[in-house]
């Protein structure tokens, strides 16, 4: 017999993980998508008042005909308004009303320990609810664009088929991630609801997509020697291994074997560092770029370019 204690511990869990449930998922649609290869699917969370949904970018890549299913049975044709291959995150545009939106949770309140839950609609007419802890904070995912969205959430709310593109809900049902990817058996990453995905969300809607900066450097993080990083004031920099012929950092003079240390004057401690700064109001800025160069730091002055993707 469980003990009346752990029973009401038991129950106050059961009643967090259905009040999130009840009050989110008519909110979850599934996604369907018709592509050139086949067909698709992932989940999709009401995000306005006027019918946009977020999901993920690869849930609806190539995608020629989408519909989006609600649990009341409603189902409507919907559009793809922005998609972001970098993030991983795209929005739609669903033509008919719409449930709710979810409402919007801050990722950088998130707590390694924390209850969250997994929302999606995989199969439509019936949500999928998984519940879990964040499990792991800061984590990188890349993604098939090359690039890596920082601060991935990483939980032990398992991830069913279909999942991606679903909410990832705290204890107040709150969205603070989207459920992107499964990490490996009993793990899950979502992108974060923060700050900076709000603003790549608020440009999908209004533009269609999102500009980023673009320097032409390729590196990876390499330990700096204890010399260098008292002197840096950081144990880590990045390592230039190649510079793009033609780019803001082969024009400014960045040589293969630099190692960056800082850029506009914030410290660098991996390739993500400079990837982070990377954002629109980058575009055409001078910055200047300190590195470590034949035993010695060196100031070039860089200037980025808007980063075209396809």
């Amino acid at each position: 017999m469980v003990p009346m204690d752990e029973q009401e511990a038991l129950d106050a869990y059961s009643a967090a993980v259905v009040r999130i449930a009840e009050s989110t998922l008519p909110s979850v649609a599934a996604v369907s998508v018709r592509t050139a290869r086949g067909a698709g699917a992932g989940s999709a969370s009401v995000i306005s008042t006027e019918g946009h949904l977020l999901t993920s970018a690869h849930v609806v890549a190539g995608a020629q005909r989408t519909e989006v299913a609600f649990g009341d049975g409603s189902v409507l044709p919907a559009r793809v308004v922005g998609r972001d291959p970098l993030s991983d995150l795209a929005v739609l545009q669903a033509e008919g009303s719409t449930p709710p939106p979810v409402p919007w949770g801050d990722a950088t309140r998130l707590r390694v320990g924390q209850l969250v839950v997994a929302l999606g609609n995989p199969l439509g007419l019936a949500g999928s609810v998984t519940a879990g802890i964040v499990s792991a904070l800061g984590r990188s995912l890349p993604t098939l664009s090359g690039r890596v969205v920082d601060e991935v959430i990483q939980t032990d709310a398992t991830l069913n088929p279909g999942n991606s593109g679903g909410v990832l809900a705290d204890s107040a049902g709150r969205m603070v991630g989207v459920n992107t990817a499964v990490a490996g058996i009993g793990l899950g990453l979502a992108v974060p609801i923060n700050p900076t995905t709000r603003e790549i969300i608020d440009a999908l809607i209004t533009r269609g997509r999102v500009r980023r900066a673009w320097l032409g450097v390729v590196g990876a993080q390499i330990t700096l020697t204890p010399e260098l990083a008292a002197r840096v004031g950081a144990p880590t920099g990045m390592q230039v291994a190649s510079v793009v012929a033609g780019s803001p950092a082969a024009g400014a003079g960045a040589r293969a074997g630099d190692v960056v240390v800082s850029l506009d004057r914030v410290p660098v401690r991996s390739a993500t560092g400079i990837q982070r700064l990377m954002v629109e109001t980058a575009i055409g800025r001078r910055m200047e770029m300190t590195v470590w160069r034949n035993g010695a730091l060196v100031d070039i002055v860089v200037e980025p370019e808007e980063l075209r993707t396809p």
